[in-house]
């Protein structure tokens, strides 16, 4: 179990990282603009999907497997800058268009909104190396099940 003054810190830390710009929050402002509050809404709950497999990679130590193997880790990096130069590509083909022009977008259904979500933050590796790297200060051995604490932080 953690003690009030860790879990506050690292709150704290949490809130100031989820207030950081990036590719999720782009994704579910952008959802959110162009088509309302729930679609915003629905793109969260794949964004949060994302966000429990991460937390489960790590809590199981398969974050750590990722960081030993760098053929795996990079598969995920590769994938992200794939989709990447993927958009970058709709933007400079012929007859292609920016990201961020002003278009009227079409309306996607609730399920692609929560699948894109999803895979918005399951190829950002950022999401591992933050669980690998912030959870382990906050963990102690000596006050019980290092999984359940892992999950608690999951849960802030």
């Amino acid at each position: 179990m953690l003690n009030w003054h860790e879990l506050a810190f690292f709150s704290l830390a949490c809130l100031i990282l989820v207030l950081t710009p990036g590719p999720n929050m782009l994704y579910c402002v952008s959802r959110a603009l162009c088509q309302g509050r729930a679609a915003g809404l629905i793109s969260l709950s794949g964004v949060l999907l994302g966000f429990v497999v991460h937390l489960m990679a790590a809590a199981l130590g398969l974050t750590a497997l990722l960081m030993a193997v760098p053929f795996a880790f990079d598969a995920i990096r590769l994938a992200g800058a794939a989709y990447l130069l993927w958009l970058a590509w709709q933007a400079v083909r012929p007859g292609g268009a920016a990201p961020f022009q002003a278009r009227a977008l079409p309306v996607d259904p609730p399920r692609k909104l929560f699948s894109m979500g999803f895979v918005t933050n399951l190829l950002n590796p950022k999401v591992a190396m933050f669980y690998l790297s912030f959870f382990p200060q906050f963990l102690h051995p000596e006050n019980g099940s290092v999984l359940m604490q892992s999950l608690q932080l999951g849960a802030v």
